[in-house]
Order: structure tokens, then sequence, then C-alpha cells
């Protein structure tokens, strides 16, 4: 049973402005601090639109945010931010972007690798502000004071928290997500309503983190298949706009649980994006929690409209069917994964216990392995 007075901490950024074409106000917050050097971490998709944000003083780019950050990028993003020095950093894109914002913000003017400050409390206080500018709607990292960054030579993710890495501004403008293709829109999308969804049925799971969650996943239901079907349907995007926002408020003080953990080896051991990974995975886990979460379970149908809300045994299906009407392949196989695969994939995610063990049911390797292969 949840207690109220079980004790929690938020820790958000100091500002969020919220609204469709309020992107120069990055420059407005940047000259308010005198900044005269910022540094823009953005992919090059993200690169001709940095002009928009109205930045004064000095502008470097770094623009090679092409994939998830691996150690080679925050190699190449420090490099960059050794030899600037600037006064701003801006994670401007998707949550790779934003993440590796994060760790060049803290590792900035340091001599540290980023393995030393692995866990939670350990990156040194900021020399430079740091500001978030979300272009998609579905990390939330816009919001949180986590960063992933992968070990290439393990496929290991290495994940940062700490509360240094809160940004100082976010300037979420739900215009910049209208030009998002509609695949990229469906899958993360997604990421965020599983943010939501892992959170809620969390055992760390809390009534103040549970308002977020809720109106996320709700949010999530009414507003991404518009989304989807047209892209410039500025109502549909500023609702996902904040259900990412809100996904993000969860994390923080609850985080994900298995159907991350089961997610992750998708795109360390075969590279499938990190919201396709979480689409395949979110009903699997959805029916395998229900047992131990049925009230909730139920009530994430509820919000989402799904049918048959009430029955544990139609919840996957159901699930999957509002994934796949987004268009996203929902097999495994689709994405040259097979039954050889499983043993491999199972092992590493077996070992992320940092958050399988905030799963609401328990989960054997054995269990994952069962959710490969009914997803194959």
């Amino acid at each position: 049973m949840m207690l109220l007075d079980r004790g929690i901490v938020l820790e958000q950024p100091r500002t969020i402005h919220f609204g469709a074409h309020i992107l120069p106000e990055v420059g407005r917050i940047a000259a308010a601090h005198a900044i005269r050097r910022t540094l823009v971490i953005a992919s090059a998709a993200n690169r001709g639109r940095v002009d928009a944000l109205d930045l004064p003083g000095e502008v470097a780019i770094f623009d090679r945010v092409d994939r998830e950050p691996d150690l080679a990028m925050l190699a190449a993003a420090r490099a960059l931010a050794a030899a600037f020095d600037p006064q701003l950093v801006i994670g401007f894109g998707g949550g790779s972007a934003m993440d590796l914002a994060k760790l060049v913000a803290v590792l900035a003017g340091h001599a540290i690798p980023v393995q030393a400050i692995v866990g939670a409390g350990k990156a040194p206080r900021r020399r430079a502000m740091l500001v978030q500018v979300p272009t998609t709607a579905g990390t939330g990292s816009e919001a949180g004071s986590r960063a992933l960054v992968t070990d290439e030579a393990n496929g290991a993710k290495l994940a940062v928290e700490s509360p240094h890495m809160i940004a100082d501004a976010a300037v979420i403008d739900p215009a910049l997500a209208v030009t998002v293709p509609a695949a990229i829109t469906a899958e993360t999308g997604i990421d965020a309503l599983a943010h939501c969804v892992e959170a809620f049925t969390n055992v760390r799971a809390h009534p103040v983190i549970d308002l977020y969650a809720r109106e996320g996943i709700r949010l999530v239901g009414r507003y991404l298949p518009r989304a989807v079907e047209q892209g410039d349907d500025l109502e549909a995007r500023a609702g996902m706009a904040l259900a990412a926002l809100y996904g993000g408020f969860c994390l923080g003080p609850v985080n994900t649980a298995g159907g991350h953990a089961v997610a992750y080896p998708l795109s360390t051991q075969h590279g499938i994006g990190h919201g396709r990974a979480n689409a395949i995975i979110f009903p699997h886990m959805l029916a395998f929690n229900a047992p131990a979460a049925g009230d909730r379970t139920a009530e994430i149908a509820r919000l989402l409209g799904l049918a048959q809300p009430a029955a544990e045994q139609a919840i996957g299906p159901a699930a999957r069917g509002f994934c796949a009407r987004l268009g996203i392949p929902m097999r495994l196989t689709a994405h040259g994964i097979g039954p050889e695969h499983v043993a491999a994939m199972a092992a590493e995610a077996a070992g992320i216990r940092r958050l399988l063990d905030n799963n609401p049911r328990p989960i054997t390797g054995a269990d994952i392995a069962g959710i490969y292969t009914a997803a194959l």
C-alpha cells in the first residue's frame, strides 16, 4: 500500500517555458545572463534551425548526434567544449542531444572520465549554464537529472544521475515537432507513454508522481494517433509535448522498470532505436505485470481508450493493436531478430537490476526470454 507520508524529492528545471513559437525565448535567456559563448549540441537535421534560437555572442555547434550517445561521441563533444569554453550549453533535439548536453555540461572544465561519474550523485558541479530545447516528444530528457551513454566496447549503457544535470531552463516549443516524420512521432510517443506507465506501476510509485503519470498516459491516448496522422496538428503536438514532459517528471523520483530493461538489448545488440524498442516490448510487459498491478493496468487501459480494460488476458493484444495502428512494426523478426538471439538479449536484460528491481512483478531471465519469444 502506498503511503502519502513516504518521502520523495522532486528536482525539475528552474524555469520551464512552454508554448508554440516561443523558440526565441532561448536567446532572451542567454542575453539576460550576459552569455557570450554558447555551445549547441544538436543533430545535423537541427543545425539549420540554430539561428532561430536567436543567441547572442559566439556560437559553436556540435552536430554529430546521429545516434544514441556513445563514448566516442561524448569524447568528440568534450573536445569541442574544451577548446571553446562555453558559458552556456544547449541540448537542441531529441533525447540523444539532450543527454549528451547534460554530460558535456557537467564534464566541461574537468579532466575526469565519464566512467568516474556513473551512478547517482557523482557528477561535478556545472561551470556552464544548461538549457534544454526538445524537438521531439518522447524522452522527457529536458526535465530530468539522468543521462545515458553507451560503451561501444561492450554495448553497456552507462547511467549518470545528478542534480547538477537538471537544466537551468527548458524551452518547449511544440511547433518544432510539426516536421517530425510519422514513424518517429509514433515511436518517441510510445517512449513517453512507457515512462508514465512504468512509473505508475512501479514498486516506488508515489501519489505525487501518479498525477503526472496518469495525465501523461491520457494525453498519449488522446493525441498520439492525431499527431501521427497529421503532423501539423499543433494541438496534438502540444499534447504530446506535455506528455513527454510529464514522463520526464516521472523519471527522476521513480524511474522506469522492467519494460526499459527488456527493451535495451534491442538497441545495444541490434541497433533498434530506443522508441521502437520500447514500443515492441510495451504490450508484452504490460500483460506480464497485469497480475501484480491489476487495478492500475485497468486504469492505464481506460486512459488509453483500449477495449476490454478489465480483462488481463486482453490487455496485451489491445496495447499491441494501439502501437500497430500507429504504423510501428511490432515483430522482432521484422528487424532480423530470431530465436537464436533470445538468450544473449535475455542475459543482458537480466543484469539491469537498477530497473528490474522497480518492476511490480518479479522477473527472471527465463521470463525475459519468454517475452522476447512472444515478440518474435
